[in-house]
């Protein structure tokens, strides 16, 4: 059975270039970027990794960790590290775990067998810090994957979490947000004093709330 919204990821213990470990103990109390390749020294992939090294301070400010996973051994993981960093001129300042024996990528159903029985897709996986499963992508093997998006939807999630919201089509931090229909106008105009303003019954808008 694949993974759903709001299904709870499953914990693992498995071996990384940073030592073993256990899945839910390493991630705390901390939202979660787990994002799949099907193999070492690809070249897509090594681009990922530093673009995600490099963004450590925006996942920082975010209460997020990465972490990826290859199908190869730790030895092979490490000599690409080396690689990652000497190309991607950045340290790599999070674990890849080794799934070898492909037992994460089985609990997370990233073997699509239609696409490609032998390797992972690539696949992300939001996890908040309940662990619970927030958003997947998945993308085809030709096409890198876009970090800012993905920081994008955290900070949506977020905000909505914690707010009577919704982000509209494109939205970035900053930006007015949609009004949850769940909330009446009239309340919506207390609950949100910077202003609701209607579109249409059901379309309200309001500024952010925490900006």
């Amino acid at each position: 059975m694949a993974l759903q919204l709001g299904d709870t990821v499953p914990n693992f213990t498995q071996k990384s270039s940073d030592g073993e470990i256990n899945f839910y103990d390493w991630a705390g109390d901390s939202w979660v970027i787990l994002f799949s390749h099907p193999a070492d020294y690809t070249p897509v992939c090594t681009t990922e990794l530093g673009e995600v090294a490099k963004l450590k301070p925006e996942f920082d400010k975010r209460n997020a960790k990465a972490i990826a996973l290859s199908v190869d051994d730790v030895d092979s993981h490490k000599g690409w590290i080396g690689d990652i960093e000497e190309t991607q001129s950045t340290s790599l300042n999070y674990p890849i775990l080794a799934d070898d024996d492909k037992q994460v990528s089985d609990l997370y159903g990233m073997i699509h067998p239609n696409a490609n029985a032998k390797v992972t897709v690539r696949s992300v996986f939001v996890i908040d810090p309940n662990k619970k499963l927030r958003l997947t992508l998945t993308y085809p093997p030709s096409t890198g994957r876009n970090f800012d998006e993905i920081l994008r939807v955290i900070d949506s999630l977020q905000l909505t979490d914690n707010y009577g919201v919704a982000t509209p089509a494109n939205w970035q931090d900053g930006e007015d947000v949609v009004v949850v229909p769940s909330i009446p106008t009239e309340e919506a105009k207390q609950k949100f004093p910077k202003g609701v303003t209607e579109v249409k019954p059901y379309l309200r808008m309001t500024p952010q709330p925490n900006k």
